[in-house]
């Protein structure tokens, strides 16, 4: 290649990666002014406390009881169901599980 030819190619080169550069520009700042210019500005959740500066009680938790039951409602249901539900046609909701694989004992040298 004469140096004619990879000035040549240089110069491509470079005018390709111009212009690849200022089209991420031009993407980046169509970006930024979408963002700016939404109609209605974006709120987000937040937790308010009381004016008062005491709660009424009402959102407090419950009072923890030590080797009490957890209050659960509605109450968990088993993930298989019983016999008597099975032969009326009842399907379990989780599959079979998978039986144990057991192998000779290891002989002691």
């Amino acid at each position: 290649m004469t140096f004619s030819e990879r000035r040549r190619v240089d110069r491509r080169d470079f005018v390709i990666a111009t212009l690849v550069i200022a089209l991420g520009l031009t993407v980046t700042g169509v970006s930024l002014l979408q963002l700016t210019s939404q109609r209605e500005p974006q709120q987000f959740a937040q937790v308010r406390k009381d004016q008062s500066g005491q709660g009424d009680g009402t959102n407090a938790p419950a009072e923890s009881k030590p080797g009490g039951v957890r209050p659960t409602t509605p109450p968990p249901q088993p993930a298989r169901p019983d016999a008597d539900a099975q032969n009326k046609g009842a399907k379990p909701a989780l599959p079979p599980a998978p039986a144990e694989k057991s192998a000779p004992p290891i002989n002691a040298k």
